[in-house]
């Protein structure tokens, strides 16, 4: 019998759209335990339908902060490829490409769609841009689409660079409460609540869609994936994915998608 390292297990379908407090269909978050499926959960009441990036951060921001060890599961990018890193002459650290980021590409602002930074309205995007033939080690491996691959349908592109400020700022509220796989470590410490990045489409179509939306499907798996690696197991396989010796430092700058091997 396996011991989970997790009580709660957090899957988010996330959204690049409109702005930090817009109310967004396709922003979607499920939730299960060790004993019960995922889930999904509402946002805060307000006259909104639906989740906003900001309350999504404010939410996850109580959660985390509990005693209850927790996974959560996002959808996008943490990381740039190191030819981001190269090109803009960045050291390679994680934290420091946050606040980085955040100062060329404040899509947390109010008011604030990522394309009026693309567009040269606000910040200052224009320095910090890439290409979309740059790809991580862990795109490559699992077939996904560069973090600058924008306009196009099923990318990650606008909910990466709309995402990263809100990483940012669970990690300057959280501190060491929250690990950050895997650029934290590997390893995740006993007790700690974890945030990692996930690619549902790795699973979606090993569980039936069951009435829900496609934001919603991806949720729910990514939440319903982790709780099963984490009760059968073979959490720790995934943890350690292989690659070359050499790879294991450049995925802790660009970031590793839990799940791909």
């Amino acid at each position: 019998m396996t011991n989970p390292a997790f009580h709660r297990y957090i899957g988010i379908d996330y959204s690049g759209a409109e702005t930090p407090d817009s109310s967004l269909k396709g922003l979607r978050v499920y939730e299960a335990d060790r004993e019960a499926l995922p889930q999904e959960v509402a946002p805060p009441p307000s006259p909104r339908k639906y989740w906003t990036r900001r309350e999504l951060a404010q939410w996850l921001e109580v959660r985390l902060s509990e005693d209850v060890p927790t996974i959560v599961g996002i959808d996008h990018g943490f990381s740039f490829p190191l030819r981001y890193f190269e090109v803009h002459h960045l050291v390679p650290d994680w934290a420091a490409f946050l606040d980085d980021f955040h100062r060329h590409w404040p899509t947390d602002a109010k008011n604030t769609y990522v394309d009026f930074i693309r567009e040269g309205l606000w910040g200052d995007g224009q320095s910090r841009s890439g290409s979309a033939r740059w790809r991580r080690i862990t795109e490559e491996r699992a077939g996904a689409k560069s973090v600058f691959h924008f306009d196009i349908p099923g990318t990650v592109a606008k909910s990466t660079h709309a995402g990263l400020p809100w990483l940012r700022h669970l990690r300057l509220k959280l501190g060491e409460r929250l690990h950050f796989w895997p650029f934290d470590g590997w390893e995740i410490p006993a007790g700690k609540s974890a945030l990692a990045e996930i690619y549902p489409a790795l699973w979606s179509k090993s569980h039936p869609r069951e009435g829900r939306t496609p934001d919603q499907h991806d949720a729910y798996v990514t939440a319903a994936w982790l709780r099963q690696i984490d009760t059968d197991g073979s959490l720790k396989n995934y943890l350690n994915p292989p690659m070359h010796p050499g790879q294991y430092g450049v995925a802790q700058i660009e970031g590793w998608i839990l799940g791909v091997m």
